[in-house]
């Protein structure tokens, strides 16, 4: 796949993104999910190694594929290894499957109801070698846990900079202001937040789209503006806690919006299943996203 095969795909393909980008604060929780306890590594590397090994069995697994899943975002260790032999983005495109990157560095601590991005002052020479290698757009991440308009309005902001830095490296951000599902004012925050995105969109010059991943809203529906806006490619949800249940009932009701999860994807998946028993358990999870994804509630 070429960028614009990738871009077609991701815009108008029937399937969800995964995301496979647990970070290094994240991880020793994602191996303990997967059936690895802390003792089993002495030092960073090879807690990164037992990271990648997991992942390369989902990448390499017969039931991933671009049919059902459309795109992979990878840490940026993930992005730099390999799966079956090739770097990880090409083993991917070669599946039909659109990579992306995690580009974050993680989050400043709370103000205003909310969370910022780290700086990021590597950011141009990552963006570079991800497009070398095949990636196809990135993906940044903040928290809103408040209804703080200010705050808000600055999350956006900071995302859409981010966004406009990405889009002139020739690559397309998932811009996501991440909602706190167990927020107290919850509600209140989606629609601001919704205000403070359609601000930005409009705002933007130019032919260039970005993709909006977000959390699933307390109000059915309430997104569809940011479906529909013509600088939009494809707006996802992140799962932010629900159980794939969960997640799979409330994005149902959300027309237009696809999944791109994590540990609702990951959640049955253990280290000491054999193939067989893996490949079921991913095929399962893959089948309930997709379905959730692609066929919507009246």
């Amino acid at each position: 796949m070429q960028f614009e095969d990738m871009k077609a795909k991701i815009e108008g393909g029937n399937g969800f993104i995964a995301a496979l980008d647990q970070s290094g604060g994240s991880t020793p929780k994602a191996l303990k999910g997967y059936g690895i306890e802390e003792d089993a590594w002495t030092n960073e590397e090879e807690m990164f190694g037992l990271i990648h090994a997991m992942r390369s069995r989902i990448i390499t697994s017969p039931v991933f594929s671009g049919e059902k899943v459309l795109g992979a975002i990878l840490f940026e260790r993930t992005m730099d290894g390999e799966a079956g032999g090739k770097s990880v983005p090409q083993a991917l495109i070669e599946r039909g499957v659109v990579p992306f990157i995690k580009i974050d560095k993680g989050l400043e601590d709370e103000a205003n109801g909310v969370q910022l991005m780290k700086p990021n002052p590597g950011l141009d020479t990552l963006l570079h070698r991800a497009k070398a290698l095949g990636v196809f757009g990135t993906k940044e991440r903040s928290v809103i846990n408040l209804a703080n308009r200010e705050g808000i309005a600055a999350v956006v902001r900071q995302q859409f900079e981010v966004g406009q830095q990405v889009l002139a490296a020739g690559l397309v951000p998932i811009i996501e202001p991440e909602v706190n599902i167990k927020s107290p004012e919850r509600a209140e925050a989606d629609q601001i937040l919704l205000e403070e995105i359609l601000k930005n969109l409009d705002a933007m010059t130019g032919d260039d789209k970005v993709m909006l991943k977000l959390s699933l809203p307390v109000k059915a529906g309430l997104f569809d503006p940011l479906v529909d806006h013509p600088r939009v490619l494809r707006v996802v949800a992140l799962s932010g806690g629900f159980s794939r249940s969960e997640a799979c009932v409330e994005l149902a009701k959300n027309r237009g919006i696809i999944a791109s999860f994590s540990r609702a994807l990951l959640n049955d998946l253990r280290h000491q299943m054999n193939d067989d028993e893996f490949n079921a358990s991913l095929g399962e999870a893959i089948d309930e996203i997709h379905g959730a994804s692609t066929q919507k509630a009246a």
